[in-house]
């Protein structure tokens, strides 16, 4: 039997948190949520989420919210073992949340998300290699090669190169830790 996190809208949500009868949980990675999140909601990565210690009030609603909503619904299972009686989730996720025009605190000088920035030099790379392919010498498709070779990698093996280089940038060693909201 698959655990069901039942919708709440930002509104609904809101009013809770208000209310002072839920907790926001944000399962986004510590670099997205350094970027932007609920004002007070508490940061607890998925990717270290069974090991992570929730400490909750237990006559709380815990309400789950990622950017969208996919992450949450594909990780209901694992979010609502955790959580004592119902558990929830923010429908449409922070995105959902900032379009009805409530509060969201953002940090524009935090580095833009590893997934992001791994994304934009992924494709910077293959372009590259693909017109200096065309336009110098056949031998720079091998650049595009590479690249789609380690994007193959990382996606079979769980470990990318590529975002282990790029966290070690300058820029992204400014926000290296946030404490939980």
């Amino acid at each position: 039997m698959s655990a069901v996190l039942h919708k709440l809208s930002p509104q609904e949500v809101q009013a809770r948190i208000a209310a002072g009868r839920a907790v926001l949980v944000d399962i986004r990675e510590s670099d997205e949520f350094a970027r932007s999140h609920v004002p007070g909601a508490m940061s607890q990565p998925l990717s270290a989420f069974e090991s992570a210690h929730l400490t909750i009030d237990p006559g709380a609603d815990v309400v789950f919210t990622c950017r969208t909503g996919m992450r949450t619904a594909g990780a209901c299972d694992r979010l609502a073992a955790r959580v004592e009686g119902e558990a929830f989730v923010l429908d449409g996720g922070l995105d959902a949340w900032a379009k009805a025009g409530l509060p969201v605190t953002q940090d524009r000088n935090a580095p833009m998300e590893i997934n992001r920035q791994v994304q934009i030099t992924a494709g910077s790379l293959v372009l590259l290699g693909v017109i200096l392919g065309f336009l110098v010498a056949p031998g720079w498709f091998g650049l595009s090669a590479f690249v789609g070779a380690g994007l193959t990698f990382a996606g079979l093996s769980g470990t990318c190169a590529m975002a282990r280089l790029l966290m070690q940038m300058p820029w992204n060693k400014a926000h290296t830790s946030l404490p939980a909201a």
